[in-house]
């Protein structure tokens, strides 16, 4: 039969074996659920493939399409055409059996489509038996089924090829599989393309690209968005962190290690960067398969757009997705309205994202209402995303509750997401620990969070050892969080090498940490290259005002982010250049700030432009702040005014002061103020 079957299609072939281009909206419709179609979905979109004929002796050529007519005027002419073709099939026209069987299959006449097709089948039309195998397969009897489809596939039908390979997938048979879903491939069939395209990816086989490819370009939307997806994990970046903005916390129970914001997250998001080489491939095939409606490449295409610096364009795809149905689409696009400042409209969509069971939505909205001090519906929307399996939920529920003072329940619901995995949580509930006195508790869960990842843990680890002056265990612990960009964790290191003399290797770390914010670091960075520096010479007269050098630069970093060592020091730097004018204003802000040698320095400065009077009133808040220097100063101010009992009490202020020098000084002054005095 087969032999017989290949030479009437051979004989046939200009009016039966042109297949017609595959209708995508209809594929796609099949495909859109689940990235891996079955085989009767697959099936039935190829029974219209290859069914074209010449009908009656008119001569006109009915092709079956894929959409119903949807007019009056349309359906008349489809009656119209079904009439001719039966009036042709009757009398004999194999090409009409073929295009009526088919017209009758679509319209769900099993019964009066069976015996047109296997008239056109017993005469060599290939088509009709790659639909005959629909027909069968629909009635249930999958082998009868896929032997018709053998049949048509040897003849050179594709869509036979790709149903035959889909149905030996289903077996289990992958050899068999590949074999025919190759050879639709190659013919140009895209969902054979597709089908094998899932086969290899699902084997890792790197030939999956190519076949995703080749169906891709001929309009298969899931197999755009499916390579899209593809060269974004080759392109080797995280996809998750697209989606990965913390949302707002519930405002208070802040403390270092345990984050107090409420967190949220994206998942399963794209990666965004330039549009260049394969992530600009991957972002035109996101495009192609959007603009065909697929929502989850909408999606990404949105996210894309939207780390790029587009938001106008971004909220537009993430639109078209959330009204699709994609939950995740519309909770990107209540964050893209709360960055712009519509935090109502973000609500709305966060709503509508969360009662279709996104987690992060709810989460969302439990961050919205902390914020609000709304702590019950804070609360409502937490459980809510926990209930939806996003782990955040429960941590989020912890932080409310520490914020709240409500302590044991903050430690339930940390343990609970800790107990899942979420090594913030973990983190969180060793802080918890901690704060109640058990640091034996702590430590594993600091250690089981630091493993995961969670640098506020390592850095963490590093200040539980350092409490226990285990300094080598610290410093390890605290590299670690300094290598993933902890600044105080670099700081700390820095500080460690510079106690062991190793300056090169920190400074490395203390401009890490010094550009990362840290005031204390860039003051210890200028300590390091000010100690490099000859100390400067006195300005000469007539000589222009030297530059600022960079150790000048760091204190002037640090002064500025109110460091009040730095502060006086930029002061001092600034008086030795001649700078009075700066050298007062930085004195000024450190002794404002309560620093005593930025006072006394601020006295002595001004004592030399003739302001005795207020240089006596910063040395006074000095000396009583503990500067034996300052206490020394007004004990000679007073001797110099003849107020000897008030210079014998500031002498003895500074000799309890101190230092040695200082004290010996004043311990002289005051014994010639108690001879004056007695004599």
């Amino acid at each position: 039969m087969n032999a017989a079957f290949g030479g009437a299609a051979a004989e046939n072939n200009e009016t039966t074996d042109t297949p017609e281009t595959p209708d995508i909206p209809e594929i796609i419709k099949a495909t859109e659920t689940a990235e891996t179609a079955g085989c009767a979905a697959t099936v039935e979109s190829t029974e219209f493939t290859e069914s074209t004929g010449s009908a009656g002796a008119d001569g006109s050529t009915g092709t079956v399409g894929v959409a119903a007519p949807s007019r009056s005027a349309e359906s008349e002419e489809s009656a119209e055409s079904e009439a001719r073709h039966r009036r042709a099939a009757d009398a004999g026209d194999t090409a009409s059996m073929s295009v009526l069987g088919a017209l009758l299959l679509r319209q769900g006449d099993l019964d009066g489509a069976e015996p047109y097709l296997r008239g056109a089948t017993a005469d060599g039309d290939r088509a009709a038996a790659n639909n005959l195998g629909v027909l069968l397969h629909q009635r249930g009897y999958v082998d009868d089924a896929a032997g018709w489809w053998r049949i048509a596939a040897v003849a050179g039908s594709a869509a036979a090829a790709h149903a035959l390979g889909r149905h030996y997938r289903e077996r289990g048979d992958e050899p068999g599989a590949e074999y025919w879903l190759r050879q639709s491939a190659e013919q140009g069939h895209a969902l054979g393309a597709y089908a094998l395209a899932d086969l290899l990816e699902h084997r890792s086989d790197v030939g999956a690209e190519r076949w995703l490819r080749a169906a891709a370009e001929q309009g298969h939307r899931e197999a755009a968005y499916r390579l899209a997806r593809m060269l974004d994990r080759n392109a080797g970046d995280d996809p998750h962190d697209a989606f990965g903005r913390p949302g707002l916390g519930p405002g208070a129970g802040e403390r270092p290690g345990a984050p107090g914001r409420s967190v949220v997250r994206r998942d399963d998001g794209p990666v965004a960067g330039p549009a260049t080489g394969r992530v600009g491939e991957a972002e035109q095939w996101y495009r192609q398969a959007a603009a065909r409606g697929h929502r989850r490449a909408a999606l990404h295409l949105g996210a894309i757009l939207e780390q790029r610096g587009e938001p106008k364009e971004a909220g537009r795809w993430y639109l078209i997705s959330a009204k699709a149905g994609e939950a995740r689409a519309a909770c990107a696009l209540g964050f893209l309205l709360r960055d712009a400042g519509d935090e109502e409209s973000a609500a709305v969509w966060w709503l509508r994202a969360a009662q279709d069971g996104d987690g992060n939505a709810a989460n969302a909205l439990g961050a919205l209402h902390a914020a609000r001090g709304e702590q019950q519906t804070a609360e409502r929307w937490y459980r809510a995303a926990m209930d939806a399996g996003d782990v955040n939920g429960a941590y989020n529920l912890g932080l409310l509750c520490a914020a709240q003072d409500r302590t044991p329940q903050a430690e339930q619901w940390y343990r609970h997401a800790a107990y899942a995995g979420h090594r913030e949580a973990a983190n969180a509930l060793a802080v918890l620990l901690l704060q109640a006195g058990d640091a034996t508790g702590a430590e594993p869960w600091f250690s089981k969070a630091a493993e995961a990842g969670s640098v506020d843990a390592a850095f963490n680890l590093g200040i539980l050892y350092a409490g226990r002056d285990e300094d080598r265990a610290a410093l390890v612990w605290y590299e670690r969080a300094a290598a993933a960009g902890h600044t105080e964790a670099a700081l700390q290191v820095g500080m460690a090498l510079l106690h062991r003399g190793e300056e090169q290797e920190a400074e490395r770390h203390l401009r890490c940490a010094a550009g990362g914010g840290s005031a204390e670091a860039a003051f210890r960075l200028a300590g390091v290259l000010d100690s490099r520096q000859p100390p400067p010479g006195p300005p000469a007269l007539g000589e222009p005002m030297p530059e600022k050098t960079e150790c000048e630069e760091w204190y002037e970093r640090a002064a500025e982010q109110g460091h009040r060592r730095a502060q006086v020091r930029v002061g001092m730097l600034a008086a030795a250049r001649g700078d009075v004018d700066s050298a007062a204003r930085w004195y000024r802000e450190a002794a404002e700030s309560g620093s005593r040698n930025g006072a006394f320095n601020l006295g002595l400065l001004l004592a030399r432009e003739g302001s005795e009077r207020e240089a006596a009133l910063w040395w006074s808040r000095a000396a009583n702040d503990g500067h034996g220097r300052a206490a020394l100063r007004l004990a000679l101010l007073a001797a110099r005014r003849g107020e000897l009992t008030e210079g014998q009490r500031w002498c003895a202020r500074a000799v309890e002061l101190g230092p040695a020098e200082v004290a010996e000084r004043a311990a002289r002054l005051r014994e010639a103020l108690h001879q004056e005095l007695t004599a």
